[in-house]
């Protein structure tokens, strides 16, 4: 956006300068300035636009403490992209170029007068529009650090999560007349030359540089997993050892970084929903109205990949071979570690354990009968307690 206005300060600036002075005339809303008076608007607007951006930028700190504190450090990310955010301070910052720019351009020394009419419209249309903008940021950050906002955000995020892996799209999926899997006692281990945590694999290259190596590759670590340097993850079978060009081509199919990101890892997903709930129940907190509503968002989720079905961990080629074998992430494991989270925390209060057991109940209606055991397990510890609170 600042590079924008600095693109439009120049093309106002010259369109101005190829105008006639009669040619403003056309125009009722362009008011004719002399040089000090379009000095003091561009000024006025310049100066005021740079202050209500430091303004915006201290409300957006705090609000980012804020959110720190109460619903944890994890969540900064969702905040700091907000696109609302980021148009409101762009406006500001570029109405502010804007005008600094054209203010350059006014002259007002005997003999060489020049006035851009048409520029400075323009920056008093800015500046309009920036009193718009402030207006609703301020809605905005207040509707933000809503809970029921953030919460709605979080369960979007893991919704298009559960639509992007599942079904997985890496190769065909396993016959169910499945063989015997392959020793990958000899195989050459690839390891990782920087630590961070796995934030996602490039599932296409990973097969298609398999398969050119007629080789089968096993994946070490998946997404969400924190790898340090020489840790290994990924085991390839192949008939000889690899070029090095080869591994470098494997190995840069798995992005590190310095958190974890919701793009392949759902776990994440889920259990920033759960760090809430958990906060939520803390003694210093004591806030069980805020775990029902991340109760209930866990259940839309848990249900939702319930419905889904889990991909093979056996993905091959176009002629049929297996190439990369890749556990997927199970749902048993995922529903029960989410709600025996939040199970733990809610102690003995009847609110929280009466939503656990309804999302239970709505989980375990949805999931398959070989994903059940673990969460009847959980059920029956929760209707347990709840029996001896009562």
């Amino acid at each position: 956006m600042a590079v924008g206005a600095v693109l439009l300060s120049f093309g106002a600036v010259q369109l101005d300068a190829a105008m006639d002075s009669d040619a403003y005339g056309r125009f009722e809303f362009i008011y004719l300035f002399g040089p000090e008076g379009a000095r003091a608007i561009l000024s006025a607007v310049a100066t005021s636009m740079i202050t209500v951006a430091g303004l915006t930028f201290s409300i957006t700190m705090l609000t980012l403490q804020l959110a720190s504190s109460q619903f944890g450090p994890r969540l900064l990310r969702n905040f700091m992209r907000d696109r609302g955010n980021q148009l409101v301070l762009g406006t500001f910052i570029s109405t502010f170029v804007y005008c600094l720019l054209v203010l350059r351009t006014v002259k007002g020394v005997e003999g060489a007068s020049f006035v851009p009419h048409l520029a400075v419209a323009i920056g008093v249309v800015l500046a309009v529009v920036g009193l718009a903008v402030l207006i609703y940021f301020i809605h905005h950050t207040a509707s933000s650090i809503r809970l029921e906002t953030l919460l709605a955000s979080l369960a979007a995020e893991t919704s298009a999560t559960i639509d992007r892996l599942f079904p997985e799209t890496l190769g065909h999926e396993e016959p169910e007349t499945a063989t015997e899997p392959p020793d990958f006692g000899r195989a050459q281990v690839i390891c990782a030359k920087a630590s961070g945590y796995v934030q996602s694999i490039d599932t296409a290259a990973l097969l298609r540089l398999s398969t050119e190596a007629d080789a089968i590759v096993k994946v070490l670590a998946p997404p969400g997993r924190f790898v340090t340097e020489h840790d290994p993850v990924l085991s390839v079978l192949a008939t000889a050892a690899l070029a090095e060009d080869k591994e470098n081509a494997l190995r840069a199919t798995f992005i590190l970084g310095i958190e974890r990101t919701p793009y392949q890892d759902l776990e994440f997903s889920i259990r920033r929903i759960v760090e809430i709930a958990q906060r939520a129940l803390s003694p210093g907190i004591n806030d069980p109205t805020t775990a029902l509503y991340c109760i209930d968002r866990l259940r839309e989720a848990l249900v939702r990949l319930a419905e889904r079905q889990m991909p093979s961990n056996r993905r091959h080629d176009a002629e049929g071979r297996l190439r990369v074998i890749a556990e997927p992430v199970s749902f048993e494991t995922l529903a029960t570690g989410a709600l025996g989270a939040v199970s733990r925390y809610a102690g003995s209060d009847s609110d929280v354990l009466q939503a656990l057991a309804s999302a239970l109940d709505k989980v375990i209606a949805a999931a398959s009968d070989k994903n059940r055991a673990k969460l009847f397990a959980l059920r029956r510890s929760v209707h347990q307690r709840l029996s001896e609170g009562q």
